[in-house]
């Protein structure tokens, strides 16, 4: 894996809790798996997207994986209770499952901080039965627009995308699922763009995604932006002021869905 910019920190982790609540029905609506079916989460984290994943799908069973031994710590914390999921601490492209031993598999937010992305998607869809689905969500910051217009914020967003790109990943890999998952080998490929439109009007998701979760997350990565040089200090908090004080905010996520080949 590419170094994980944003960091496993207390505030970090708040701030994936923050986006998974915020963006339940948007990313989730058409998230559901059958009774009994074996669905691997690849990339945990702190779980945030388990916690939904598990309670839409509650006759699902869920084995969710990460590298990070304190993440999968936290997710089991969050998920207490749930009884249809296990954790397992393994590398992605080491994973210790026969092939085809999962009826699906779903990643959120895992392939921008792969340098090997296409590859990653290889080893996972092995993992699949014949006809077995494989969903991918991932962000693209290239989306983000807001007004008032911020050249400031722009060039603070772009802090992000800098030190993302020099770990080995992209944060603009939204654009690239459908290209990446017909690359990977997966059939019959359907990506549709979810769209995160904010304005004062949906004060819930001023606070759980603009606030909270793009600005937090931009926010997180001050020090390193400036140990690298990337931006003056004075430039980069008048970029995160103005985020604050955006009036409309969009984003755009894409979700792609694609079945291994019989």
């Amino acid at each position: 894996m590419a170094g994980y910019v944003h960091g496993y920190d207390e505030r970090a982790n708040a701030r994936l809790v923050d986006q998974a609540a915020a963006l339940v029905d948007l990313l989730h609506h058409d998230t559901a798996y059958p009774s009994a079916s074996r669905v691997l989460e690849a990339g945990c984290g702190v779980g945030a997207q388990t916690v939904t994943l598990v309670a839409r799908s509650p006759q699902a069973q869920f084995t969710s994986v990460d590298v990070s031994a304190e993440s999968l710590a936290e997710a089991r914390r969050r998920t207490r209770g749930a009884a249809n999921v296990e954790f397992v601490q393994a590398d992605i492209f080491a994973l210790p499952f026969a092939p085809a031993s999962f009826d699906h598999v779903f990643v959120c937010f895992l392939l921008e901080h792969l340098a090997r992305p296409v590859d990653a998607l290889r080893t996972l869809i092995e993992l699949v039965r014949p006809g077995g689905s494989v969903t991918v969500i991932e962000g693209d910051h290239g989306s983000a627009y807001f007004y008032p217009d911020s050249a400031a914020a722009h060039d603070a967003i772009q802090c992000q995308v800098e030190l993302q790109r020099r770990a080995g990943g992209d944060s603009e890999i939204g654009r690239r699922v459908y290209p990446l998952m017909v690359e990977s080998g997966l059939d019959g490929v359907q990506v549709s763009p979810r769209m995160v439109y904010v304005d004062a009007s949906r004060p819930d998701l001023v606070g759980g995604f603009t606030h909270k979760t793009f600005t937090a997350m931009i926010e997180g990565v001050r020090d390193p932006a400036l140990a690298a040089g990337l931006i003056t200090p004075e430039r980069f908090d008048a970029g995160i002021e103005a985020l604050y004080r955006t009036d409309v905010f969009c984003y755009a996520f894409f979700k792609g869905v694609g079945r291994r080949g019989r």
